[in-house]
């Protein structure tokens, strides 16, 4: 099962991470407490639509932007359960530095092109 506010943390607590930010400094500058902004990014509490206004706020960072990089992960999430359920899963490879994967099948089936970008962190690739 994909948790929403699981993935929701995991792009607060980066965006976080690529500003060499602390916790105590985002936290100060929300307004918010330091062990419940904690919560948010370990994804164990749900964030009110304020309080993720305030973290963006204090990450310099639009709502939209922080949104849509949880959309991007809730599709990928999506499409590995989906291939996951079809059949079994080869073993992730570790590839760093990945920006883009182009898919032209999924489970053999031949699909349009499509084009997924990806952090440019390392990402778990699975080998076909």
């Amino acid at each position: 099962m994909i948790l929403l506010r699981r993935l929701l943390g995991d792009v607060l607590r980066r965006q976080r991470q690529r500003q060499g930010r602390t916790l105590r400094e985002v936290s100060s500058s929300a307004r918010v407490s330091l062990g419940y902004l904690s919560e948010v990014e370990r994804g164990q509490k749900e964030a009110s639509s304020e309080l993720l206004s305030a973290i963006c706020d204090a990450l310099d960072v639009r709502m939209s932007e922080l949104m849509r990089e949880v959309s991007d992960e809730l599709s990928l999430a999506e499409l590995a359960e989906s291939a996951a359920a079809s059949e079994p899963v080869p073993t992730p490879v570790r590839r760093p530095m990945l920006n883009s994967v182009s898919v032209t099948s999924v489970a053999g089936v031949p699909t349009e092109r499509v084009t997924i970008k990806a952090p440019a962190e390392a990402v778990d690739v699975v080998a076909a």
